[in-house]
């Protein structure tokens, strides 16, 4: 049963929280003094405190700031009659859960109170204070991050394949870290000390490929001005990576299947063979039985390459690794750009929490290396995420939106905050003001949606449960 401070300084309001949180199971303590919810603090531990900002003497914002130090865990929302979203971002910069105005509905508040307390215990059970990242959640000096049950089976085939010397067939979304999975592997291997080669299959056009994998001889054809040693030749003796295999063209599949096979391989306009000990490790994010199946990839050769397979979960299927992967770019980035940024409120956390990641890992890296570039005091706030919002799944928006830059410049955040209130005013409408609906067209939350209403001042909207 959680616990529960309500600080409120009109008897009403409080004994009406009193009444509706018992209600609802919760152990609830009263207080119309903010000195006094201070020194209840002190001497009992609770899960949450609800208090009303505008107080006399001692303020919300007072009890918020003492609360933070005696008790770093608890949350916090606070509650006020007068709206004003600069003192919301102050509350969340301060480390506030939410920001509720009056008057609030019953099931509002119900709600918020829940999925508050459920965030604490999601930072109980996955994730450590901002600021404390734990190295034992990295695999090795390698930056594979995460404790869920997915990874902590791919960190074990690792460790099982790392000691072998057979192929290895990763499979994963694009993002995921299929390079990373092939530097553990290579690294805490008996070839740690020697090349690890990569290639990107795909990204290589087909007429330069084979040079680029085999090699080639002076002269062999136009363009061969020396000769020149391909990737296989170079990483004798280590590992090649190939990324993104079944993009290889059928011709090429062939002379690969001849060096997997005999370990040996002959460069464009040789006629001798050369010999090589080369362990492949090959990733896609393609269903190669199914090109098998299409005649797009030779069967002997899949079975070649898949002697060993590790599929990596995508970050949607391993949220629980979210918090720490946040905590560990923040702490990599803020280092790395000199900024001393290692929390993230947790309303921001939980956009990310509930937040599809089409880009994976990748993506949330990239979202935390920008809020910490741009933001300016020392915690993320809800409004520097740069969420995909108009992305569902893996499809592309059809609409393209295009706006001019003037040669006297322009203010960018300013077009996008008013690009996205225009979008919401618009949605709104077409919902008739069902904020419900309207969250469903934009493919984010309620909650999500509540913020940025906020945000923008947008009012005379109705909820609908």
């Amino acid at each position: 049963m959680a616990k529960i401070l309500v600080v409120d300084d009109e008897p009403s309001m409080l004994e009406f929280l009193k009444i509706m949180l018992k209600k609802e199971g919760y152990d609830v303590d009263c207080t119309t003094s903010g000195k006094e919810a201070i020194e209840f603090c002190k001497e009992l531990s609770y899960d949450m405190v609800i208090t009303d900002i505008k107080m006399p003497k001692i303020t919300g914002m007072d009890v918020l700031h003492r609360i933070r130090e005696i008790a770093p865990e608890t949350v916090i929302i606070l509650i006020t009659a007068y709206a004003a979203r600069e003192t919301a971002i102050e509350a969340m910069k301060e480390g506030a859960y939410d920001y509720i105005t009056k008057p609030f509905k019953v099931d509002e508040i119900k709600s918020i109170i829940k999925n508050a307390l459920e965030s604490k215990r999601q930072y109980r059970e996955n994730t450590l204070l901002p600021g404390e990242f734990d190295n034992s959640y990295k695999f090795g000096s390698i930056n594979l991050v995460g404790k869920c049950k997915e990874m902590m089976k791919v960190y074990n085939l690792i460790q099982k394949v790392s000691q072998t010397k057979s192929n290895v067939l990763i499979y994963g979304e694009s993002g995921t870290g299929k390079e990373l999975v092939a530097k553990a592997i290579h690294y805490n291997g008996s070839r740690k000390n020697s090349p690890l080669l990569t290639i990107n299959c795909g990204g290589v056009p087909e007429s330069l490929l084979e040079s680029e994998l085999f090699g080639h001889k002076k002269g062999s054809f136009t363009g061969a001005l020396y000769n020149k040693a391909g990737l296989f030749e170079a990483a004798d003796g280590g590992t090649i990576f190939l990324d993104e295999v079944g993009d290889l063209p059928l011709p090429i599949q062939i002379k690969l299947l001849r060096v997997v096979q005999d370990k040996t391989f002959k460069p464009i306009g040789e006629t001798e063979e050369s010999s090589v000990d080369v362990r492949i490790i090959s990733a896609t994010n393609k269903d190669l039985e199914d090109k098998v199946i299409q005649g797009e990839f030779r069967e002997d050769l899949f079975y070649r390459l898949n002697v060993i397979q590790i599929r990596i979960p995508p970050l949607r299927d391993r949220k629980e690794d979210i918090p720490i992967l946040v905590h560990y770019f923040l702490e990599r980035y803020s280092n790395e750009l000199g900024k001393d940024i290692k929390r993230i409120s947790s309303y921001a956390m939980e956009f990310l929490l509930n937040y599809n990641f089409p880009g994976n890992v990748r993506e949330l890296e990239a979202i935390i290396e920008r809020s910490v570039a741009l933001e300016t005091p020392s915690i993320v706030l809800p409004e520097s995420l740069a969420l995909a919002k108009f992305k569902n799944g893996h499809e592309k928006s059809e609409r393209e939106i295009k706006i001019e830059v003037p040669p006297e410049g322009l203010d960018m955040e300013a077009v996008l905050g008013n690009l996205e209130k225009n979008i919401l005013l618009d949605t709104l409408k077409k919902t008739h003001g069902a904020k419900k609906k309207a969250a469903e067209l934009l493919n984010i939350n309620l909650r999500s949606l509540r913020y940025k209403l906020e945000k923008h001042r947008i009012r005379d909207t109705e909820d609908d449960y």
